[in-house]
């Protein structure tokens, strides 16, 4: 999956002064674009290839590689563009630590640009050195980085399992399991019933944990369950969510284009697997 860089270490520690070298590699948004090289092996721009500039924030380090974000740039280096984060991971541009790397950065990044006020006073918000965390200059509220919660759910009827594909509004063109975000109130358990039931119409019993999985995408923890349809296995699927959801046999279990989503992973451990997840 996208977190799994293992040897490198992933260190999320708090470092508003650390200083960049001239390789420190940079990251610069514009809506879901990030800007990248159009021909060097190092996807990334360094802090020399950006000419240096002053108005950087420290994200995090990946082995001895430390990542700042660029909030603004006044003019793009020659061989560098903004190219859209869906189609850099369907070419399968990125490394496992360059993608995770780049999820994760886009998740602070949206944090961020989300957060210059008090929503409480209106007072600006500034980063602070205690900890990741913005604090209000008037009235001194904290505002800590937002993670939602969310479920993705493996639904199996005896040797099928349900796959399903976004609506075609949602520009994702391949398999997925059922997913959704976790409402106030609820448990994992609850929601992996409730998405079940408004994506598919389906009951299901037998809910069992599998992994979770930062997103930062969507700036989401993933929590996988695998559970078993409970008695009627005709599916009504909704439309507005879904263009289309139906049982798929284990050996005829594609996946997705690459190995970086808990979703690939809980649909390839089900195919390869001959006992039910």
């Amino acid at each position: 999956m996208v977190q799994d860089i293992t040897p490198l270490k992933f260190d999320n520690t708090n470092q508003p002064d650390a200083v960049p070298a001239a390789n420190s590699r940079i990251f610069c948004f514009h809506c879901r674009e990030v800007l990248c090289s159009n021909n060097a092996q190092q996807i990334f721009p360094s802090w020399a290839d950006l000419g240096m500039p002053e108005n950087l924030t420290y994200l995090f380090s990946i082995g001895e590689e430390k990542f700042f974000l660029l909030d603004n740039i006044e003019e793009i280096p020659k061989n560098f563009s903004f190219q859209d984060i869906k189609k850099l991971r369907k070419a399968s541009k990125l490394t496992a630590a360059d993608a995770f790397a780049l999820f994760t950065a886009f998740h602070l990044n949206s944090w961020y640009s989300q957060n210059r006020v008090c929503g409480s006073c209106g007072g600006a918000l500034s980063q602070i050195p205690e900890e990741r965390a913005l604090k209000c200059e008037i009235c001194g509220k904290l505002v800590y980085p937002r993670i939602d919660p969310a479920v993705i759910v493996g639904v199996i009827n005896g040797d099928s399992i349900l796959i399903t594909r976004y609506a075609d509004s949602r520009g994702i063109g391949y398999d997925a399991l059922i997913g959704g975000y976790t409402e106030i109130g609820e448990t994992f358990e609850d929601t992996v019933r409730r998405e079940v039931m408004e994506e598919a119409g389906l009951r299901v019993k037998n809910i069992r944990y599998y992994k979770s999985q930062p997103w930062g995408m969507s700036s989401t923890i993933l929590a996988g369950f695998f559970c078993d349809v409970d008695g009627c296995t005709d599916i009504s699927m909704d439309e507005t969510e879904l263009s289309s959801a139906k049982w798929v046999k284990r050996e005829d279990i594609v996946g997705q284009p690459d190995d970086l989503s808990l979703t690939h992973e809980m649909m390839m451990l089900f195919k390869n697997s001959d006992q039910n997840s």
